[in-house]
């Protein structure tokens, strides 16, 4: 098999379209099944109050409006050890979302009176409000891993009831009870403003704590009814907190700022967010809204709003080659010591034009600092908006500085940015980018691969679209065989693997992306007795790149239905007909309390990741693998992997240089004793006649 490096994959719009190909043998996680947090506990035969929270019959369901039940800004918490290790990962996820749009935050338990403990019970559920009972269960059972289910049980923690609950409910939907499951109609009560607070924010069709639209249901018929149809679609949304969601959550815990949100700047007003012209430079950044040659709008309206849609543009055909434009950031100021800088990008100067990303760091020690390079954006595509993601590590006071540089060549146009986002959070490993995707829903290339990628701990993987089963869209993890499976552990373990479809709405506050996570279990086991997630080489299919590598793949595990067609249309999750998946594969053994040891390998699959060179050959000593080295009559190999070779003439080189050394090191040692013999004798008689004489006169 030829060694596969992936360099040619580099462009991130590459599809590989498997029309032709044999069907991918892909698995769905929780069975394929696309349950809602309602189905799950129903599906269970729990009995909660409004299908999910464990209700205190003293808190008369008015948490919301006591302030006894609320929680410190930084709530502890405990992850039981019951946790399934994909749950752990997500629930650490969710919390970054939390510090992102608020003020809450959390930490591991030290002893406070009240905590949270998550656990892995039967459903998904939990109390409202802190319960002063110490320690406060919450459950993310089997099939509650995903990130919107625990953002939502968590506001129920924090003192949030379910949308549909409030006052003026009837003015927004319209309950049909002759399709609600019997027993189930108290669900579907409201209260008055006594007992339920709005706080003040209209009704919220797409809260993240709205039914769907089947909830409690006798059959597939909806018993919630949007009295704006539009909407009906969209109740019961699990993708992330809305905007009302966010609003109501700072309301109730005064929050002023969010914790690891830092900036963002779509440029629409005129002070472009506090940034300034550098006058070192050679030319400024100008806040247009369109140029001749490419942007024709900005990114964040895409033309569809007139008057408004600005960006900021370096216009490199007035300038000559290497001139500079610079353009700064306000001051920031950093807690985490990380941050991740994302914005779009527009060519449409020269070929060689680049962005130099830097930072400015202040201390107290100095007033200012010398720039200092992050990263250097070449060969960028020209004629369409691209995303990119820069990781800074600022732990001083900072400005990030953008730097457009005019490369050789002629240039009829130059560099535009818009809609920046900074934020003390982790960045994506990689952006998958489609464009011109609504030609591919429904089209026979309407399933195909990723380009392949690399983890952050060296495994090959692909991505699995499949657009073949709509108005469900499917997406799935695949490991590929690579460049470094000698060197890695088999089956993979604990590697989460998050895939997440951008929503490209400008402030990335207001985002509602959808987000999946799975992990990579080694002790998970197909039909046949292998590890799921075992070397591709060994339980994989071949397959060939456009290229002509060959290569193996593995088995595909994910979601058939990611998300629907109809949700994918909303918002701005398709923009200028470009969709972006964002996509991260991390190492979360860390979180496995347990120590469970990975599976015992027999000698064949511990061989397969242990290499010997030069035809050696692996056998097992003592439950480990080692080399049994390839020699001859006056030549043999040695070392761990047979890696190094001697032979006779080099023993007898060595042996005669040895006896040389040693010859020459006898010979100085017998020149120095010798020499140091004289000098003591020269000085013995001088010696004595000092002491004849010191004797004479002690004598007299």
């Amino acid at each position: 098999m030829t060694s596969w490096y992936l360099p040619w994959f580099l462009c991130s719009a590459a599809l590989l379209l498997v029309s032709g190909m044999p069907t991918p043998e892909i698995f769905d996680v929780d069975n394929g099944l696309d349950r809602d947090i309602f189905d799950i506990n129903e599906d269970l035969g729990l009995d909660l109050f409004e299908g999910d929270i464990i209700l205190d019959e003293i808190q008369e369901r008015n948490a919301i409006i006591g302030e006894r039940y609320r929680w410190p800004h930084t709530i502890p918490y405990v992850l039981d050890d019951s946790l399934e290790m994909n749950a752990r990962g997500v629930i650490l996820k969710a919390f970054e979302r939390y510090r992102l749009k608020s003020c809450i935050d959390f930490k591991p338990w030290s002893g406070e009176p009240n905590y949270i403990s998550v656990f892995k019970g039967n459903g998904c559920w939990s109390s409202v409000g802190k319960q002063l009972t110490g320690i406060q269960e919450l459950s993310i059972g089997e099939g509650c891993d995903k990130i919107a289910t625990v953002q939502h049980e968590f506001l129920h923690a924090l003192g949030f009831w379910h949308e549909q609950s409030r006052s003026d409910r009837n003015d927004y939907v319209s309950i049909i009870w002759n399709r609600i499951i019997s027993g189930k109609e108290r669900n579907f009560d409201f209260y008055d403003d006594q007992v339920i607070d709005s706080m003040n924010v209209p009704y919220d069709y797409s809260s993240v704590m709205h039914y769907g639209k089947t909830a409690f249901g006798n059959g597939s018929e909806p018993t919630i009814i949007t009295r704006v149809p539009d909407f009906m679609d969209v109740i019961g949304q699990r993708m992330d907190f809305s905007d009302s969601d966010v609003l109501k959550l700072n309301q109730l815990y005064n929050c002023s700022s969010s914790l690891s949100f830092m900036e963002s700047c779509d440029f629409e007003l005129g002070n472009v967010c506090g940034m300034i012209q550098s006058s070192a430079d050679s030319a400024d950044w100008q806040r247009l809204s369109e140029v001749s040659e490419g942007p024709e709008s900005d990114h964040s309206n895409m033309g569809r709003c007139r008057g408004s849609g600005f960006f900021m543009h370096f216009n490199s055909s007035s300038v000559n080659e290497g001139a500079t434009a610079v353009l700064e950031s306000r001051t920031l100021y950093p807690k985490r010591g990380f941050q991740c800088l994302q914005f779009f990008l527009y060519k449409s100067g020269s070929e060689d034009d680049q962005l130099n990303i830097y930072i400015r760091e202040y201390s107290t020690a100095h007033l200012s600092r010398a720039l200092t390079l992050v990263e250097q954006i070449k060969d960028i595509p020209s004629g369409s908006w691209q995303l990119y993601h820069v990781t800074l590590n600022a732990t001083n006071k900072f400005r990030v500085v953008f730097e457009g540089v005019r490369g050789a060549g002629a240039s009829l146009g130059g560099l535009s940015i818009d809609d920046i986002n900074l934020s003390e959070t982790r960045c994506p490993h990689h952006v998958w980018h489609i464009r011109n995707f609504t030609q591919l829903i429904g089209s026979p290339n309407g399933s195909f691969y990723s380009p392949p990628f690399y983890s952050s701990k060296g495994y090959a993987f692909q991505i699995y679209l499949n657009l073949d089963s709509l108005p469900k869209i499917g997406m799935y993890f695949h490991l590929i065989s690579g460049a470094n499976d000698d060197h890695l552990e088999w089956p993979c373990p604990w590697q989460q693997v998050t895939i997440t479809i951008l929503d490209q709405t400008p402030d990335i506050r207001q985002r509602m992306s959808k987000q999946q996570s799975l992990t990579t279990d080694p002790f998970l086991t197909i039909d046949n007795g292998n590890y799921f997630w075992d070397r591709p080489s060994k339980v994989g299919a071949q397959v060939i790149f456009p290229n002509g590598t060959q290569f193996q793949r593995g088995r595909g595990r994910g979601f058939p239905n990611f998300m629907s067609q109809e949700m994918l249309k909303s918002r701005d999750f398709i923009k200028g007909d470009d969709v972006y998946i964002l996509l991260t594969v991390e190492d979360i053994s860390h979180l496995n309390t347990q120590n469970d040891p990975l599976p015992t390998l027999n000698v064949n699959d511990l061989c397969t990741s242990f290499r010997c060179e030069n035809d050696g050959i692996c056998i097992l000593q003592n439950g480990k693998a080692e080399c049994r080295c390839r020699s001859g009559d006056d030549w043999w190999y040695m070392g761990e992997r047979c890696e190094k070779r001697g032979s006779t003439r080099d023993t007898i080189v060595i042996a005669t240089s040895s006896t040389a050394a040693v010859f020459a090191l006898m010979l100085i040692i017998t020149l120095v004793s010798v020499y140091c013999t004289r000098k003591k004798y020269r000085k013995e008689p001088s010696s004595r006649t000092v002491n004849t004489i010191m004797e004479n006169q002690y004598a007299l």
